[in-house]
């Protein structure tokens, strides 16, 4: 064989072969290692439902008798997972929503928010395994 010409017949044949046989598993290991999991796939059973609310949507004095919030209808918020974005979700005309998570620790917050007037999250939420979790948020609009 070809080879053979350029590998001495002695114990150096085998020590070739086994540097050649490290080598392909090093690259085997950086190639998978270099690869993230994906996340778990959410039960339908698991997740986050609620209402977003938004007030005061008057200016001035609260009145009485007179609502001061608004559910936050059609509004697009961001799930954060360890500072990645792991979901998203837009609210219904209610203010409402529904969405499937895998258990963990998460932040939601509205997506795009401007940082200057009113406060859309972060909420935070804790996701167990086979329950919907129930919330209810309050988003500061700003209005004095």
């Amino acid at each position: 064989m070809f080879w053979r010409s350029f590998i001495p017949m002695s114990s150096y044949r085998s020590e070739f072969f086994e540097v050649i046989r490290l080598s392909f598993l090093v690259a085997c290991f950086s190639m998978a290692s270099g690869q993230s999991s994906p996340p778990p796939a959410a039960d339908p059973g698991t997740g986050i439902q609620g209402l977003i609310m938004v007030g005061p949507i008057h200016g001035g004095p609260a009145r009485v008798g007179v609502p001061n919030s608004k559910p936050l209808a059609n509004t697009t918020f961001i799930v954060e997972d360890q500072n990645r974005v792991a979901s998203s979700f837009v609210t219904d005309d209610q203010g409402r929503f529904r969405i499937s998570v895998a258990p963990g620790h998460y932040a939601v917050s509205k997506k795009d928010a401007q940082p200057k007037i009113g406060r859309y999250g972060p909420f935070e939420v804790d996701v167990v395994q086979g329950q919907m979790t129930k919330v209810e948020w309050m988003c500061d609009s700003g209005r004095r």
